[in-house]
């Protein structure tokens, strides 16, 4: 059995360097070959059909942000979850009780959220 050097990772190496010679060509040959027509229809800004009107630098309220990254903060931690879930019988009692604790502190955070009125809309 052999120690693994740089060797081994030379593949790897190259599928990143062929994967970013591939986009970096794409992208060259694309914005030289294609079409420069620049209107000022085309330049104008486009969402869903709806008619551009006003500033787009409005302000939002904090709350959509507040909500969002809650949501991101505990879906990433439900996702640690799964490979308990797979290796249940494996981790035995001490699995079991680590999973406890675990969710134990996201009940924590959960609460604190709740408390601090962070998911009410109204003030």
């Amino acid at each position: 059995m052999t120690n693994p050097g740089l060797v081994d990772y030379l593949p790897i190496l190259l599928m990143f360097l062929l994967a970013a010679g591939f986009v970096a060509v794409t992208m060259v040959v694309t914005h030289w070959l294609g079409p420069k027509r620049k209107t000022k229809v085309k330049l104008e800004s486009f969402e869903c059909g709806i008619e551009p009107r006003g500033n787009a630098r409005q302000a939002f309220p904090i709350k959509y942000f507040l909500v969002a990254i809650l949501f991101v903060l505990f879906d990433v931690e439900v996702i640690f979850m799964y490979p308990w879930a797979v290796n249940f019988k494996e981790f035995g009692v001490t699995g079991f009780i680590e999973m406890i604790v675990f969710i134990g502190l996201l009940l924590v955070g959960f609460f604190y959220i709740i408390r601090k009125k962070a998911l009410e809309w109204e003030d």
